[in-house]
């Protein structure tokens, strides 16, 4: 038995030997035939899968063409777009010239009437002033001197058509000279405020007084030559001759009551200057004149007790407008007349207006105060350089605006209502001196056709076919050729 075991012991190994080679071939085999798979399917893959550059490169370019837009119909407006700041017509900053009351010694301001924001109307105190009232009054005319009895000018007739505005009537005083009717209304208008108006005359009627005076004494001289000549025309006999018991003569006498009658006159002369010179006047420092009412008060600077040493508030008037500032490049563009959009983007308030007017030279802003303008849309505040353009509200603005920077679209052009456009590229000159548009078929032919250009804004231009029904609606225009046609 142990000689079988040796003998097979040996076959048995060579035959483990043979079935391990066996199979590491078989593994090699697989091996190599998924490594061919796999190249194959990269291959494969290599053709399908492409970079974007290599996709471009090997697609090329499109077959080159013109660029088209369509013909639309639309209105067609230009515009300009600026700041504004919102102003009066009239801003006048209070400076009351008043002396004060009898015994005061500095003006002290002794009431204040009114408080900024308020809307105050012709007739109003705004304030007192040792005593006395300064108040506004409807004109245009700057208060330059006291207005006494006896005064003419423009602005005497002025003061006179603000009392009548009030209900004081100046009576039959001719237009321009202060005469006893208003004396008699300016007397009624500063009682119906509660103030007495101040006399013309400072010496409490004296002039008035002495004149009287004169007259009384002139008259009485005259009675006295007069019954002179009287008694000696009836004494006097042909034997004295002619002369009065007196020794004076006839001749002497009658002199005597010439020169009388013409001392009282004068004297009556006199008197009636001094009448017309006495009476109430109106002081400059009592009066601010304003365009227009209502008006508003801005600021009020001063309070009850405050010595007077320079402006005590300031006050606008007349009905509110915008002021903008148009830059060289946009002055062409803008006109009186033309339509204007207003909007505050603090308050949300819109509104229509009109350009106004139109400055020639340029406005370097020196005399307007303005805050930066971070818009950079043309001229407004930021600087206050440019030409001055004042826009006009179809009507009266909130009176909140005022003092506000506004955003102010002005329409420069408008088409009467839906026109044939098309972009400004689409539009050529040739030398025949036609203006033409290109139009696409939709077989793809191409077709000039002559029209007339009309308002330009935002890229586009109006046309009007030369003959009509050439252009409509939707037809492609040419607008220019792909740059790839130019390599």
């Amino acid at each position: 038995m142990s000689r079988e075991l040796m003998v097979s012991g040996p076959a048995d190994e060579r035959s483990t030997a043979r079935s391990g080679l066996s199979r590491r071939r078989r593994w090699v085999a697989a091996i190599a035939v998924g490594a061919a798979l796999a190249a194959a399917a990269g291959v494969g893959a290599s053709t399908v899968v492409k970079s974007p550059a290599q996709a471009a490169a090997e697609a090329g370019p499109p077959p080159a063409d013109v660029l088209t837009a369509a013909v639309e119909r639309r209105v067609l407006r230009d515009t300009v777009i600026l700041r504004g700041r919102v102003t009066a017509g009239q801003t006048v900053s209070v400076t009351p010239a008043v002396s004060g009351g009898e015994g005061a010694t500095r003006p002290v301001v002794t009431k204040l009437a009114v408080k900024s924001g308020d809307v105050v109307s012709a007739g109003k105190v705004l304030l007192e002033v040792s005593g006395r009232p300064v108040f506004v009054l409807e004109g245009g005319l700057p208060v330059y001197r006291d207005l006494k009895p006896g005064a003419e000018g423009e602005d005497v007739a002025q003061l006179q058509k603000a009392l009548s505005a009030l209900g004081h009537s100046t009576g039959s005083d001719t237009s321009g000279r202060f005469g006893a009717g208003t004396k008699a209304a300016l007397k009624a208008f500063y009682a119906s405020i509660g103030y007495d108006a101040l006399p013309a005359q400072a010496d409490g009627g004296a002039a008035v007084k002495a004149a009287e005076e004169m007259v009384t004494s002139s008259q009485r001289a005259l009675e006295d030559a007069q019954d002179a000549l009287r008694a000696a025309s009836a004494g006097a006999t042909e034997e004295d001759g002619g002369k009065a018991s007196g020794g004076a003569s006839d001749q002497d006498l009658r002199k005597a009551v010439t020169r009388a009658e013409a001392d009282l006159a004068k004297a009556r002369e006199a008197l009636a200057s001094a009448q017309a010179a006495n009476g109430p006047m109106l002081p400059a420092g009592e009066v601010v004149f304003l365009k227009a009412f209502p008006a508003r008060v801005d600021t009020v600077t001063a309070g009850v007790g405050s010595p007077v040493s320079g402006p005590v508030l300031t006050i606008s008037a007349g009905a509110l407008v915008i002021e903008g500032h148009l830059q060289q490049h946009q002055k062409g563009m803008v006109r009186p007349g033309q339509k204007v959009q207003i909007l505050s983007e603090l308050s949300g308030i819109t509104s229509t207006a009109k350009v106004h007017t139109v400055a020639d030279s340029i406005d370097t802003g020196q005399v307007r105060a303005g805050g930066q303008d971070a818009s950079g849309e043309g001229g407004g505040p930021a600087g206050r350089q440019g030409y001055l353009v004042v826009v006009q509200p179809d009507k009266p603005l909130d009176a909140k605006l005022a003092g506000q920077d506004v955003r102010l679209t002005i329409e420069a052009a408008s088409t009467d209502g839906d026109a044939l456009v098309v972009p400004i590229t689409a539009i050529s000159a040739g030398a025949d001196g036609k203006t033409t548009v290109t139009v696409v078929t939709d077989a793809g032919a191409q077709q000039r056709v002559e029209v007339r250009p009309g308002t330009t804004g935002d890229g586009y231009v109006e046309i009007v076919p030369v003959d009509s029904g050439s252009l409509s609606e939707g037809d492609a225009v040419v607008t220019g050729v792909d740059a790839r046609i130019a390599r």
